[in-house]
């Protein structure tokens, strides 16, 4: 084996992204594979194209390389006998987000993405070290920015960075390159600048998407499944947060066909977050998107199907004991399901602030990741909110910020936030608290971004101006629950789903078969912990109510 370019900081976990199996191993892996050989020169797998499965290699080497939108070619590793080549993605057959040529005859084991996921269930061990390998490649791929996506477009700017979001959040590799800053990306920018483009994206395929929107260049990344969806499944989830992951592993590990759908990326608001120190099992801590990230491939290993992007519009439940519940895309495509886990969490609510609308994602943010960070960079931040997202991302912003203003109209943190965080704010020497305090204008436009905002105190009504470019806000919580207009679901009165009583089980809706958990359900304690809890909790439930299906009626 010889390595290319591996990041460096992924340098000291090399023989765990490309382990050398023995004899015993592969005679593990031969039965979930099929023989295939190759010449000198073929392509077993081309960046942009389906991904056969895994590759466990007999004889001959491959030359693995990235290779992006405008060609540039970047060498990885050349792998020999006793490897295997494969990242993550092969779970489910995505595309291949790198090449790989036979730089001599080859023969090798062709494990399909369904055997993959079989050969990890059934072999424990072999499958731990492999799934890890697998995580890591994927991990290594996006810290080198030299293959996915090629985004053109001026840094901060907010079609950007909502692209960067979509694809930083789904685990995908990309690279930006900023025509202000760069002469390829300013060389690319010329030819398009007659169309007045504010964002150019460009796939491994060399096609040219001008200023897509997110499924658009799902599609041309093939991240997106065309096509029917005639399967029926026995549990069809509506959002990909924890609680929806959690029910997914779960119900799939249990032998149910799950599909998980999510409108933007799996993790929900819990994979914004920078580090959750109060969940168990993790001393050290652990970020939202890497908490959500391992479940997401949990979830795929297990066989749940998972559609990003991919949104839920409407829900027809059909009242009739063991109807098929249908749900509708908003790209016309129909799910047939057994039984709903309504999982679609709740979003920050928008504060009544003047101006605020045509702010939104030109300074005005609901999350805190690297992508902000680096945009606040040395600068006084304002943040609102006293829950324990919004500690989680004052302590994140105080390590990239100059100053972290926070605002809260209460009169203080203690009845909101964890102590670990209240203790952790109060170290910070750039986090400023004011308490009893309410944002009421931005200064700004939607032509521009932010360059101020005023807040009020409380109990003064004294007004204060601060010049400031960017704004968080982790307020409030607003159901997701718009899918569900057409489904007889009851709401309790701020609109979360109600369930439980009457008969029903603590998380079945109303609407028999169709149950909540997470924070769009009604009574539920909004901590990742508690969502992960419910996604478990609702699979027992689902059983039960699939075992009703097949009693005899009673007479």
């Amino acid at each position: 084996m010889e390595y290319a370019n591996v990041p460096p900081a992924m340098a000291s976990r090399a023989d765990q992204m490309f382990p050398i199996l023995g004899e015993t191993d592969m005679a593990r892996i031969a039965r979930f594979g099929t023989p295939v050989r190759f010449k000198k020169g073929d392509c077993l797998f081309c960046a942009g194209s389906p991904g056969p499965g895994m590759f466990l290699l007999l004889s001959g080497s491959v030359a693995i390389s990235q290779r992006d939108g405008l060609g540039r070619v970047t060498p990885i590793v050349r792998e020999g006998p006793g490897e295997f080549l494969a990242e993550v993605g092969q779970l489910s057959g995505a595309p291949a987000l790198v090449d790989g040529h036979a730089e001599e005859d080859v023969e090798a084991l062709l494990v399909t993405p369904d055997k993959l996921r079989e050969l990890l269930v059934a072999e424990a061990e072999l499958g731990e070290r492999i799934t890890r390998a697998l995580i890591l490649r994927r991990v290594a791929l996006i810290e080198s920015a030299a293959s996915g996506a090629v985004l053109v477009g001026t840094e901060g700017d907010a079609e950007v960075v909502r692209l960067q979001t979509f694809l930083s959040r789904n685990g995908q590799p990309y690279q930006l390159l900023d025509p202000a800053q760069s002469r390829e990306g300013a060389e690319i920018w010329e030819q398009y600048k007659a169309r007045d483009p504010q964002l150019l994206a460009i796939c491994p395929n060399g096609s040219v998407l001008i200023d897509p929107d997110e499924t658009q260049l799902a599609t041309c990344l093939g991240l997106l499944a065309q096509g029917p969806l005639n399967r029926e499944y026995d549990v069809a989830i509506i959002g990909a947060g924890p609680a929806g992951l959690a029910t997914a592993v779960y119900a799939a590990s249990e032998g149910l066909e799950v599909v998980v759908m999510d409108c933007r990326y799996f993790g929900g608001q819990a994979g914004a977050s920078a580090r959750i120190e109060n969940y168990l099992g993790f001393p050290t801590g652990i970020s939202g998107q890497a908490l959500a990230g391992r479940a997401y491939v949990q979830a795929q290993k297990f066989g749940a199907h998972i559609l990003i992007p991919a949104q839920v519009v409407s829900l027809d439940c059909d009242g009739t004991p063991g109807a098929l519940k249908v749900l509708r895309l908003a790209d016309g495509r129909t799910i047939q399901a057994k039984t709903v886990v309504v999982a679609s969490g709740a979003r920050y609510r928008r504060p009544e602030a003047e101006n605020i609308a045509a702010l939104d994602g030109r300074g005005v943010w609901y999350w805190a990741s690297p992508i902000e960070a680096k945009l606040c960079r040395q600068e006084h931040v304002v943040l609102v909110g006293g829950g324990n997202s919004a500690g989680q991302a004052a302590v994140y912003l105080s390590n990239h910020a100059a100053k972290v203003t926070m605002l809260v109209r209460g009169p203080g943190l203690s009845a909101t936030m964890s102590q670990y965080l209240i203790d952790r704010i109060q170290a910070s020497p750039n986090i400023e608290l004011l308490t009893r305090k309410e944002v009421t204008r931005l200064h700004g436009d939607a032509h521009s971004s932010l360059s101020a905002l005023t807040y009020v105190d409380r109990e003064s009504g004294e007004e204060t101006t601060l010049e400031v470019r960017n704004l968080f806000l982790f307020v409030g919580a607003v159901p997701e629950t718009g899918c569900l207009s057409g489904c007889q679901v009851s709401f309790d009165r701020s609109g979360f789903v109600a369930t439980g009583g009457e008969g029903r089980t603590e998380l079945e809706s109303c609407m028999r078969g169709v149950f909540a958990v997470g924070d769009v359900r009604a009574g539920s304690v909004k901590r990742v912990g508690a969502a992960i809890g419910e996604g478990a909790a609702v699979v027992a439930q689902i059983h039960k109510y699939l075992e009703s299906l097949t009693e005899p009626a009673q007479a």
